[in-house]
């Protein structure tokens, strides 16, 4: 590999940026590299314009899904290995659900970050299991973010003065799951506030709103346990079966 090149994917999963790599280990240009940082730089070659097309489709799915591979490209034979950081819970808004939303991320092995502009609330006394907080409007923190597919954002504010920046940042990147408290005519408000400013029915899909699986949660635990279980059934692209009943998509009420 390149120095430089070495240079730029070892920065990358420093920062906790997904990395995909694709190596000719037979045929022409054996030995050369081609990579992939998110969501789109491009460094390396594996020496010809065709093979580095067909790799880089690889390369994409890859930043999303990691594992490795091995595939004739071209004439070569290329080993491509997707390097993606630990999964990351970004939690808006430091209210009571946080606190043990925090500790069930924590639990499941994800990385966790608190946002909130309210000092008073997101502090160490009551977050510490938090990997961080950030002090700061939602869109000014998440811009100081690495926004990627391993990343599940939910937003707990329920002002839209908090939610509709946070809501505009995470639509326009791709993390894997957004989910927005709130009742129906809540999510039905939200949605209608952000296609009057431009967002698509696709892009507006995305938002898991009312958020959580329907398991009737009323406490504060319960309801971070609800948002747990469909971050987890999101992300592995599974439905669940409670009570006799398949869901994939039915909500709570929180």
């Amino acid at each position: 590999m390149e120095p430089t090149t070495f240079t730029a994917v070892r920065d990358a999963i420093q920062s906790e940026i997904p990395v995909a790599i694709a190596k000719v280990i037979v045929g022409p240009s054996i030995g050369s590299d081609l990579v992939l940082i998110h969501p789109d730089r491009v460094q390396g070659t594996l020496g010809s314009p065709a093979a580095d097309e067909a790799a880089l489709q690889l390369l994409h799915t890859m930043l999303r899904d990691g594992g490795s591979a091995l595939d004739e490209i071209d004439g070569r034979r290329v080993f491509l290995e997707g390097h993606l950081p630990p999964p990351h819970l970004v939690i808006i808004g430091a209210v009571h659900i946080a606190i043990p939303l925090v500790t069930f991320g924590h639990t499941l092995g994800f990385r966790t970050t608190v946002i909130d502009a309210r000092g008073q609330f997101a502090t160490d006394a009551r977050f510490p299991h938090a990997d961080q907080l950030i002090e700061a409007w939602p869109d000014e923190a998440l811009a100081r973010l690495s926004l990627h597919p391993g990343v599940a954002a939910v937003c707990l504010a329920h002002d839209p003065k908090f939610e509709d920046p946070a809501m505009h940042a995470l639509l326009r990147s791709d993390v894997g799951y957004v989910g927005a408290i709130g009742s129906r005519a809540t999510s039905a408000e939200r949605r209608e506030r952000l296609a009057a400013e431009g967002f698509t029915n696709e892009e507006l899909n995305r938002i898991h709103g009312p958020v959580g699986l329907n398991i009737g949660a009323k406490t504060p635990e319960e309801i971070a346990l609800a948002i747990m279980g469909e971050i987890i059934a999101v992300r592995d692209g599974r439905h669940l079966q409670i009570a006799g009943t398949v869901m994939s998509s039915a909500k709570s009420t929180a």
